[in-house]
């Protein structure tokens, strides 16, 4: 009997694209069958700090504050590069230095680099579909924005700072902005967890070789938030070729980021992430 294993994302266009191989049966595990779950990010940041699911979506900034129970997976990444987070406001209006701001969650990559930027901001958080509205209203003076809203906002909101331009000032101007990626329980036995990231892995790069015909499939079943046009412009951002495998230089970011929330306070201990990767150089070893 397969083991069933559980595996959060959030629900937003990349990480419903970025998983679907696996739910259409194009992509399958060896000895597991995938359960899974679509909630918010900071849900899913919090369920992660409880150990709720054994494969989960999190926000990079996160990470520092799981690796003693969580591996960090090498796929389904999502990185900034000239874009990312918006900080948004009722165009017209100044900001003071005390605004009030609503943010998608306490533990994302945006909160980390807001409240480093911000210092004075008085932060409340919310669902990130709610943020957008929470400006018009006047409940907040301002809001960051993520996924597809990045796109999408009201006419009557303007761009304040793009969240972009504070990492290019905090981390010199050199590095794509670390967003969201994938951990998995280190209580999974090694040869079942590097047979999961695998299956990740290929189901990412199966997703966004046949993006054709894949996106249009997650439409008509109404599975996405936004109209083709959008999701496509969307997909190009966050869902790419540089989703399928960290690369060198994403390794640079993350470094760069965890470097930053330790300087900042945020993190007991400075971490480099591939210090936490799963070993998948085991099983070579174990097949010589």
């Amino acid at each position: 009997m397969l083991k069933t294993i559980s595996v959060a994302h959030s629900p937003d266009a990349d990480d419903i694209f970025m998983y679907y191989a696996i739910k259409f049966g194009w992509v399958t595990a060896k000895d597991a069958k995938f359960e899974n779950i679509a909630d918010d990010i900071e849900t899913l940041n919090q369920a992660t700090l409880k150990g709720e699911y054994d494969v989960c979506a999190i926000s990079f900034a996160l990470y520092p504050l799981v690796k003693d129970d969580y591996a960090l997976l090498k796929t389904a990444v999502s990185f900034g590069e000239g874009y990312g987070p918006k900080l948004i406001k009722k165009k017209g209006t100044k900001l003071k230095r005390n605004f009030k701001v609503a943010l998608s969650g306490e533990f994302t990559t945006n909160a980390l680099l807001f409240k480093i930027a911000y210092p004075e901001a008085r932060i409340t958080y919310m669902n990130f579909l709610d943020i957008e509205q929470a400006v018009l209203d006047g409940e907040v003076d301002a809001g960051v924005l993520i996924h597809e809203s990045i796109l999408t906002f009201n006419d009557e909101l303007e761009v304040e700072r793009e969240m972009w331009d504070i990492w290019v000032e905090l981390s010199g101007g050199d590095l794509p902005l670390p967003l969201g990626g994938m951990c998995l329980r280190r209580s999974i036995p090694l040869h079942s967890a590097i047979d999961y990231e695998n299956t990740l892995i290929k189901a990412v790069d199966v997703a966004n070789k046949n993006r054709k015909v894949l996106a249009p499939m997650l439409l008509e079943k109404g599975l996405i938030r936004v109209d083709a046009d959008t999701l496509d412009t969307y997909l190009d951002l966050y869902a790419n070729d540089n989703s399928v495998e960290l690369s060198e230089i994403q390794f640079k970011a993350l470094d760069k980021l965890f470097e930053l929330g330790y300087k900042h306070g945020y993190y007991e201990n400075l971490i480099k992430a591939k210090d936490f990767l799963i070993p998948s150089e085991y099983e070579e070893f174990r097949a010589k």
